[in-house]
């Protein structure tokens, strides 16, 4: 495969290839999925923020350990940890290249994949363990 070196002129030419188109569509597709999905359970977080407001430990477990309102929740959690390592690989192929670029983009992952697991499987723990 021969490796195109991108210059201005070679971006701006529209016949021009490089890249992953698949990887490339795939990721756009997942963002715009993935922010829609956040603000359509938009609803369902601010319920929640307000049912909860000023109660103590007992009504929240009581709230979230509903299978109607938990399950959803933990999905929410995971789905807004993809949205947000989407967004940051943006940011990271904007500004860091090469090694680094690779270092960034694993701690990215781990970050995102820890946040995602912690926060879902704590709430599906109040779902199903109380």
């Amino acid at each position: 495969m021969r490796e195109t070196v991108l210059t201005p002129e070679t971006i701006a030419n529209p016949k021009a290839h490089y890249g992953d188109a698949k990887a490339s569509t795939r990721h756009f597709i997942t963002q715009r999925v993935t922010g829609l999905v956040n603000v359509v359970f938009l609803g369902l977080l601010l319920f929640i923020v307000v049912r909860l407001a000023g109660q103590d430990r007992a009504d929240m477990v009581s709230v979230i350990g509903n299978g109607f309102v938990g399950v959803p929740l933990a999905l929410l959690i995971a789905i807004a940890a993809i949205h947000m390592r989407n967004g940051m690989r943006d940011t990271l192929e904007d500004y860091l290249h090469g090694r680094v670029y690779n270092l960034a983009m694993l701690l990215n992952t781990l970050f995102c994949l820890i946040v995602g697991l912690a926060g879902a499987g704590a709430v599906l723990k109040i779902v199903f363990w109380g």
